[in-house]
């Protein structure tokens, strides 16, 4: 299964052998940690019970862009509200999406780290946000059991999705592709001379926004990057480059 959970900066190794227990009940298999605390420890391996062979396997990377370099998909869990509207769904509605992305594409669930939860650096790197619904006003699950939680929904949706036979499609653009999109973006934005006229200086993240929410796939992607290709090249037949830019290749 092409679906990895992300624990972000794990500070109780407890936790990760919880979490690791949790997703080998459910099936997934691929564990990454960015910056644990402290890993491999002896109280990760206490609380995995029977699911050592996920911690023996899990990767450790430096920060969350380079988790998650390779998926088409990343959902980001979080339990607050964000000042620039994003879509928000809860783990059922998510998990279809999730299950019909690995058809095709590597897809990354990302939970933070145990008192600070995600950062807004690692919430930009994601197309959907999931918040698990509590029933009370204590609204604080522990990293591992909302890793169950959401595994769980994963497990039904997969399971359905290939009853179905609804698992094939064109893969996505992965978070590299995006980046280099995204910087692309912003280049000929420059060229053209196109600010945030607001002042507020959100403008890329709004466009970040924008187009995570759309999912889109390679080719799609690729037919962006086309487009601002064009506009370069038509640009530079005009004979009129930014200043700024001049000489720069494209």
């Amino acid at each position: 299964m092409s679906i990895r959970i992300v624990l972000t900066r794990i500070s109780h190794p407890g936790n990760i052998g919880s979490a690791a227990r949790a997703m080998k009940t459910m099936g997934l298999e691929r564990l990454c940690l960015v910056a644990p605390d402290r890993f491999p420890a002896t109280e990760a391996t206490v609380m995995a019970a029977g699911a050592q062979d996920i911690l023996d396997r899990a990767q450790v990377f430096p920060d969350v862009r380079s988790a998650v370099a390779d998926c088409g998909l990343v959902v980001g869990t979080t339990a607050r509200s964000r000042h620039l509207p994003w879509r928000i769904v809860e783990p059922r509605e998510a998990a279809g999406e999730i299950a019909v992305a690995a058809a095709a594409s590597e897809v990354a669930v990302l939970f933070g780290a145990e008192r600070t939860g995600l950062t807004n650096e690692e919430i930009e790197l994601c197309q959907l946000l999931m918040t698990i619904p509590t029933g009370s006003s204590y609204g604080s699950l522990n990293v591992a059991m909302a890793v169950q939680v959401v595994a769980y929904e994963i497990l039904l949706a997969t399971r359905a999705a290939a009853d179905d036979g609804e698992r094939r499609g064109i893969p996505l653009a992965s978070a590299v592709d995006m980046e280099r999109f995204y910087a692309h973006l912003e280049q000929v934005l420059d060229e053209i001379d196109f600010h945030d006229r607001t002042g507020e200086g959100h403008l890329m993240a709004r466009l970040r926004r924008f187009f995570n929410r759309a999912v889109p796939d390679q080719n799609e992607i690729n037919i962006l990057r086309g487009i601002l290709t064009s506009v370069q090249g038509k640009r530079r037949r005009a004979g009129d480059p930014h200043p700024a830019r001049e000489g720069r290749d494209a």
